[in-house]
């Protein structure tokens, strides 16, 4: 099947691979490292999550780094002679520096190709709210979206993704420089469970706590009762670090409301999980404009950089 223009994803979607193995899509793999061996996220075609989250519960601690610039390179050097328009949908920029490294490649090609198109969208989301985004991108690429429509609609609609997800403990993050060791130092005194959530701007923040997993569970439920669009065809990701008990259990408190989402469940990733650590809990679904989710200090604050 041929459509007016092709996709490009990473593999911090989180999705499970027969869902994007297709014609008109290619999967960039983000890459990892136990010690100095390196391997590559390619949504577990190659490995087994449980493995995978068995090491870091041993103890050892994977590593994380952005995609190298032949990478880059590569994919999209091929997608501009390929002469189909193409998106690419990247990773959070917020979270990593893979955005910034495909921005320089796109436009250093485009300058020696004027006539390609070839557009590169900062999704601003992560793992299962990237991944929800990818899904509805490929149903509309099968409607007929072109490139640049495909483009100017991931620019808006990301914003109507809201992804929240409960991790065991905050130390994964902390050691990642993904949030505060403050805020990992409150989190293991207090001996909870941290709910976060993918801000706007992609950045995480802390939603609340939970004290235990299945209150944890059961506020992740009453966030989707409370911000989802439950219009017709309404589909929402799920996302587990070896822990697929906890998923089901979030579904079953998700129908007990009189929630139905088509689910899409997912299997959290090694490059997010390397950040999360074994035990998170992702719920990602269309709802509710993330822009309108800023503090009011925040609101104070953009106010008066707009008087400036």
């Amino acid at each position: 099947m041929s459509y007016r223009c092709n996709l490009i994803i990473d593999s911090c979607c989180d999705l499970p691979s027969h869902i994007v193995s297709r014609e008109g899509v290619e999967l960039i793999r983000f890459p990892y490292f136990f010690d100095q061996e390196e391997f590559h996220d390619d949504l577990w075609q190659s490995g087994d999550p449980s493995s995978f989250y068995d090491r870091m519960r041993n103890g050892e601690q994977p590593t994380t780094a952005q995609v190298p610039i032949p990478v880059f390179e590569d994919v999209f050097g091929r997608a501009i002679a390929s002469g189909v328009p193409t998106v690419y949908l990247s990773f959070s920029s917020a979270l990593s520096g893979s955005y910034d490294a495909a921005i320089l490649v796109r436009d250093r090609l485009l300058a020696e190709n004027p006539s390609s198109e070839l557009y590169v969208v900062d999704t601003h989301l992560a793992s299962s709210g990237e991944g929800l985004l990818v899904f509805e991108a490929l149903r509309q690429q099968e409607r007929g979206l072109s490139a640049l429509e495909l483009a100017e609609w991931a620019e808006e609609a990301q914003y109507f993704v809201n992804i929240y997800f409960m991790v065991e403990d905050l130390e994964s993050l902390r050691r990642g420089g993904r949030i505060p060791s403050s805020v990992a130092f409150a989190g293991s005194k207090l001996d909870v469970k941290p709910l976060l959530y993918v801000a706007a701007d992609g950045s995480l923040s802390v939603k609340g706590i939970a004290r235990g997993r299945k209150k944890g569970l059961k506020q992740l439920a009453s966030l989707y009762e409370e911000r989802a669009d439950r219009s017709a065809e309404s589909y929402a990701v799920t996302g587990t670090a070896d822990c697929p008990e906890d998923v089901q259990k979030l579904e079953e408190y998700i129908a007990n409301a009189g929630c139905e989402p088509l689910l899409v469940e997912g299997a959290i990733g090694p490059v997010v999980g390397c950040h999360v650590g074994p035990g998170m809990v992702a719920l990602a679904f269309w709802g509710q404009d993330r822009r309108t989710d800023i503090s009011v200090a925040d609101r104070i604050a953009r106010k008066v950089k707009g008087s400036e």
